[in-house]
């Protein structure tokens, strides 16, 4: 790679670093919602993550932040949302499910079982005795 190859990388990392970051909170959360329906899970995660870390007190990015974190095979930083998601909001039972099934992922089953039973008692799926 030659000296103004590695400036032209350089610039458009900038470019696009700018473009993700760039709006109202409002514009780049719409943003990240075309991102993620575009199945562009990396790149909607980068934007929601800077949305997440503006608002933690909402629910909805850090979410959708943990979703993209999922889909896009970032396990370790799924989980990690997901747990301080339920450190806020322990009665978030998509969070208790998603934390359950990113367990699963990383051949965590045992430690998923408990999530992922809340998860159902919340949404009113009983086993049969």
């Amino acid at each position: 790679m030659t000296e103004m190859d590695a400036m032209d990388a350089t610039t458009a990392t900038t470019a696009s670093a700018a473009y993700l970051e760039h709006g109202t909170a409002a514009e780049r959360w719409e943003r990240a919602g075309l991102f993620f329906d575009a199945k562009e899970y990396a790149t909607a995660a980068r934007v929601l993550a800077a949305l997440a870390g503006e608002a933690p007190e909402q629910l909805a990015p850090r979410l959708l932040l943990a979703r993209a974190y999922y889909h896009s095979a970032q396990l370790a930083r799924a989980e990690h949302e997901l747990r301080a998601i339920l450190e806020r909001w322990p009665v978030e039972d998509y969070a208790q499910l998603m934390l359950g099934r990113t367990l699963q992922r990383q051949g965590r089953a045992a430690e998923a079982a408990p999530y992922l039973r809340i998860a159902a008692a919340m949404a009113g799926e009983f086993p049969e005795d």
